[in-house]
């Protein structure tokens, strides 16, 4: 069973950076998107960033909150996707979750999670 593993969460004053990492446990075939969702207390997980394909061309898509301010990239060889995530805010805060999908059939891999707290 593949599991995901997100690391780099931890606590940061409003302006810091953190970066996120995310490791599949092993080779994932097929996978089509990369992503990062957040989920703050009392409010439902929303989509922060995703790294996809479109045919031969990589795609990037952010939530407009964190345009400028958060990248997405991955290593395909390391079956990693990052989350570098710079001029931090109070509202960034909630637990981090790393997403990769399969098309066909459709499949989601979750990890666990990882907290982000930033500091006012």
């Amino acid at each position: 069973q593949v599991q995901l593993v997100e690391s780099g969460g931890g606590l940061v004053q409003a302006g810091g950076s953190l970066r996120l990492s995310c490791v599949a446990s092993k080779t994932i075939s097929s996978i089509n998107s990369m992503g990062w969702y957040r989920q703050a207390p009392g409010k439902q997980r929303e989509l922060v960033a995703v790294i996809f394909n479109v045919g031969i061309t990589t795609t990037t898509k952010y939530a407009d909150s964190v345009k400028g301010r958060f990248t997405i990239s991955r290593d395909n060889g390391k079956n990693t996707v990052y989350l570098q995530m710079n001029s931090l805010k109070p509202e960034d805060t909630a637990v981090y979750y790393c997403n990769f999908q399969k098309p066909l059939p459709l499949t989601n891999y979750w990890g666990q999670g990882t907290q982000v707290t930033v500091s006012s």
